[in-house]
């Protein structure tokens, strides 16, 4: 579904992104995990074109996306949910809703969305009508994804979806994620500071650091690497 091949990224002249090569089958949970500044926001950034690579191609469903615009790149079906939420806080929960279909014009199913997500999300049903920037920070989350699904993406990316937040919440996180991936078969990247529960959900796995990619492999074979244990899981 997505491909990238001899990604280069940078920052004026600093460097962020070297000579990058990720796969993205349909269906998959894809998670890349790293240290913070390794470039893992960056890698997703250029995949949705707000960054864009100096060197290289970024391929979606076989179609070339690296000289799209971002707005190009959301209608062909990739969404991005960004670390930090960025919900728009004065308008209320259905008005940040609403935004996710600015490109639809599928009234009946726009009305199904809005169902499925009240349905994953209740605590969002109950306060449909209460401003974004009033919710707790897993609600601004749990909004964060459902504005994201309601554009019906084929590619749904992740970024830091765990940040900040309590460790119930967290598993209910996770749980959604898992839950959006197999009964819509939405195609999940999430980039993910905690490796331990993003490779326990991932079908596949990639390590980055400083700008590279070091290791790829299955989540369940990363987990049990030595080198990502004491690297990343603290063991």
């Amino acid at each position: 579904m997505l491909k990238l091949r001899n990604i280069e990224t940078f920052y004026g002249n600093i460097q962020a992104l070297k000579n990058i090569n990720m796969d993205v089958k349909e269906g998959e949970i894809i998670t890349l995990i790293g240290a913070n500044g390794a470039g893992k926001s960056t890698t997703l950034m250029t995949i949705c074109g707000v960054t864009k690579a100096r060197r290289g191609e970024v391929h979606f469903q076989g179609q070339p996306i690296h000289g799209m615009t971002p707005d190009k790149i959301v209608a062909l079906g990739i969404n991005q949910v960004p670390e930090g939420r960025h919900i728009f806080p004065y308008l209320t929960v259905m008005e940040n809703l609403d935004m996710g279909t600015f490109l639809r014009k599928d009234t009946e199913n726009i009305k199904k969305d809005l169902e499925y997500i009240f349905d994953l999300f209740p605590r969002l049903a109950e306060r449909r009508h209460q401003a974004g920037g009033t919710l707790s920070g897993g609600e601004q989350q749990m909004l964060a994804i459902s504005r994201a699904i309601m554009t019906r993406p084929k590619l749904l990316l992740l970024d830091e979806p765990s940040l900040g937040l309590a460790p119930i919440i967290v598993k209910q996180i996770f749980d959604i994620i898992k839950k959006i991936n197999k009964e819509n078969n939405t195609t999940i990247f999430l980039v993910e500071q905690n490796a331990n529960l993003a490779l326990k959900i991932a079908h596949r796995g990639y390590v980055m650091e400083t700008g590279s990619i070091t290791m790829s492999d299955t989540g369940e074979n990363l987990l049990s690497n030595e080198d990502v244990k004491k690297a990343y899981l603290g063991i």
